[in-house]
């Protein structure tokens, strides 16, 4: 009679579509000189790596860019002040980079580090701000101020193309604004009234997920309307998104406490990635689904962590065995 104790797994043997012995599939076992082979289909996942620490521990922040060029602006950190801080990340470590005109937290961002955009936010004393600024990579200056001010709206698109959707102001809202590099204009509303939710993509395909009232709920955006998507696995609000509408990236978050878990969007439907380190939310985002960033954001408390995301390499059939013992 067979023995499995010694099941160990092989790394790597060949691959299915490679294989020879009766053309495996996943699924099939058969038996080879001594040993039971298993036919097995693998899915690698993405996964989150230590970067450098921000200067500042901080949440609510606004982020955009990419893994190697990224901005955090603003946010609060003790007592909750809002900031005018700004980092710059450039892959390795954060270094100081213009202040904001106007303090905030609770402000979405869009664009690159040379060309970005913030926008919306709370400067403190109950005060919801309309506020829109550009930055250069060296410093900010005056926008076109959004239509409707409000607290923790989602953010994506560039600075000469961007779109700002739902927040708070003193109610929550499904308002959505476009802006074209000088001035923000009306789109088309959410389904629904929300805030702290997440946004990707650009103006003509956008992306915005979760929010308020632990949401799982995904739309897309065409650049007039939204329609429904695939909702998240994990409902949640105050969480990171960044990538794109077909390739979207969903971290951290709250629906009771922190969270670690990670989402990728593939233009129909969510599926899970590797957790974050640091459980966490209203932490900032930037980068893509095969590098993305995660900073600051609140765990217990204020924090500085940085982590960069690397995506898996998809699917693929390897053929694992079980040593003999017969």
């Amino acid at each position: 009679m067979t023995d499995y104790k010694n099941v160990r797994y092989k790394y790597p043997t060949v691959t299915l579509s490679g294989a020879t012995e009766s053309s495996p599939a996943s699924g099939d076992i058969w038996y080879d000189s001594g040993k039971f082979y298993f036919g097995t289909s693998l899915t690698l996942l993405g996964a989150w790596s230590s970067g450098g620490n921000l200067a500042t521990a901080k949440y609510s922040v606004g982020g955009f860019g990419t893994q190697t060029a990224a901005v955090c602006a603003g946010g609060t950190a003790v007592n909750n002040v809002p900031l005018n801080v700004t980092e710059e990340y450039n892959g390795t470590a954060w270094s100081s980079g213009g202040n904001l005109a106007t303090a905030r937290m609770g402000l979405a961002g869009a664009g690159t580090l040379s060309a970005g955009l913030s926008f919306a936010g709370h400067t403190g004393s109950n005060n919801v701000v309309n506020t829109t600024e550009e930055y250069d990579g060296s410093s900010w200056s005056a926008g076109g101020n959004l239509g409707t001010a409000r607290l923790s709206p989602a953010g994506a698109g560039t600075q000469s193309a961007a779109i700002c959707m739902g927040g708070y102001t003193n109610t929550t809202t499904d308002i959505t604004e476009e802006y074209d590099g000088t001035s923000w204009s009306a789109g088309g509303d959410l389904s629904q009234n929300m805030y702290i939710s997440a946004g990707a993509g650009t103006l003509l395909a956008g992306l915005n997920f979760g929010g308020s009232g632990t949401l799982a709920l995904t739309e897309e955006y065409n650049g007039t309307s939204w329609s429904a998507g695939g909702d998240l696995n994990t409902a949640r609000y105050s969480h990171g998104g960044t990538g794109t509408q077909s390739a979207g990236l969903c971290m951290g978050g709250s629906p009771v406490g922190a969270l670690d878990s990670t989402e990728e969007y593939d233009g129909t439907s969510w599926s899970a990635a590797g957790d974050l380190a640091t459980q966490r939310y209203a932490m900032g985002a930037a980068g893509t689904t095969s590098a993305g960033l995660c900073f600051g954001g609140y765990t217990p408390s204020f924090s500085n962590v940085t982590e960069e995301y690397g995506a898996g390499a998809g699917s693929y059939d390897e053929l694992f065995y079980a040593s003999q013992g017969l």
